[in-house]
Formats: structure tokens, sequence, C-alpha cells
């Protein structure tokens, strides 16, 4: 899968990119990740892509046709279909598994990274496809937000990570958290592991850990468990869970 960031700080994209699971992933070729600096598209020697806002306000706005030729830059229009293109804005639908799912389906995705007070609307109403948010609060710049997007999307093509069991029960993928993990030793500060987790018995560890998500969903983010529809048996078992805490 290809991903192109449209910045002007292509240094950050690359250097936060580079390193752990993505990196070795685009060493392996299974990713290929390109930062674009709009500036190369300035069309001036100062490298000047931005000027002062119509009908007053404060900063500076990126002009349309840095970003234009930016864009253009990344494929053949002539010959090639335009690449599906995101941008990163508080304005865009919050990011979600779901949403990195369905764009983890794309050859090419291009997101695209304003600054100052943002971008010229003429420019996004010509190239970007959608807008996407990585939560409702304002950035410097959209170059971490353009890389967490990257970051979800990546875990979930194929040879990223070993095996499609390394992402597809972590918190999210089912609609509701992860459950507890434990590792060795067995007893840590007095604190035992759960005697299920080390039975050996792989049905009953699988519907503990469900059991347990779901748990953690109810009192951690219960705005996710509305949205499941859960039987009368699961929430006898997760009150008891419920019960066992308020004990301890």
């Amino acid at each position: 899968m290809k991903f192109s960031v449209l910045t002007l700080f292509p240094e950050q994209v690359k250097h936060f990119l580079s390193e752990s699971i993505i990196g070795r992933a685009e060493e392996k070729g299974i990713l290929s990740i390109d930062a674009v600096d709009i500036r190369d598209f300035s069309g001036n020697k100062y490298g000047k892509v931005d000027d002062t806002l119509f009908g007053g306000g404060t900063g500076m706005l990126m002009q349309c046709e840095p970003v234009y030729q930016a864009f253009s830059s990344l494929y053949d229009a002539g010959n090639e279909p335009k690449p599906h293109c995101i941008f990163m804005s508080p304005k865009g639908s919050v990011l979600t598994q779901e949403k990195a799912k369905e764009l983890s389906k794309y050859d090419h995705l291009v997101i695209l990274c304003g600054h100052y007070e943002g971008i010229d609307q003429r420019v996004l109403d010509e190239i970007v496809d959608e807008d996407l948010s990585i939560g409702d609060y304002v950035l410097t710049g959209g170059e971490v937000a353009a890389c967490v997007v990257i970051d979800c999307i990546s875990r979930m093509i194929e040879g990223v990570l070993p095996n499609s069991e390394a992402y597809e029960e972590e918190s999210h993928m089912q609609g509701y958290l992860e459950a507890p993990q434990y590792t060795k030793p067995n007893v840590w500060h007095d604190k035992r592991v759960p005697d299920v987790m080390l039975s050996g018995n792989h049905a009953k560890i699988k519907e503990w850990k469900r059991i347990h998500g779901l748990y953690d969903t109810w009192k951690r983010r219960p705005d996710m468990l509305s949205k499941l529809n859960l039987s009368p048996d699961t929430w006898k078992q997760m009150l008891l869970i419920d019960q066992e805490e308020n004990e301890k």
C-alpha cells in the first residue's frame, strides 16, 4: 500500500514513521510512505505558500496552487485514477477502527496536512475526498494526525504484523475494549494472575477475555457498549464481576 503525505514538514513525518513496526514494513516493501514538501511547488525562490485571509482575520492561509501542484505530482491524470485524498481537519469525521479498516482497502492514499490557519477552500473542494479528524481538539498542524492515521491503517495490511490475530483481538476490533493481559511472574506484589489464564483451557480463556473486555468497556467506555446487543446472561456475568470488584 502506498501513502503520500502532503506537508510543509516532511522530515517530521518521515522521522516518526521510520521507526518500529511501520519502519520495518517499509523496509520490506510492504508499505510505501512518501512525504511531499508542498514548498517545492511554491513557484517562488522563498518557498512561500501562504498569504493573508480575505475578509480579515489573524494568521495566514495556505494557497491553492502549491497544494494543487503537489497533489498533481503524485499521479498521471491522463493514465492513472485519482488517488483517494484525505484532509486532516478538526471538521472531519473522527477516526475509528471501522474507518481504518475501510481505508486499508485503498492502494494509494494521499493525506493532506494543513498548517497556519488552514488551506484555501477552493483547492480542498477540488482534490479532497473526505475530511478526517483524530479527535475533538485542534493541533498546530496535520502532520501528527497523519502519522496516527497511517499507523492505524498499516497494522491491518497483510505482512505488517505477524498474523491477523495480532490485531483482531485488540481494543475496538470487536466493538469493545480488550481484556486485561498478564505475563510472568504468576504473583507480583501479592497480586495473582487469574487462575483461568493458567488453566490451558483455551475455550474458557477466550470466554474470560470476552466477558472481561465487555466489563472494562462498561466501566470505561459505556458509550461503546450501548451499540452492542448483549444477552441477559452476558449482563449477569458482568454484574458478578462488578460485585467481586466492589468486594475487594
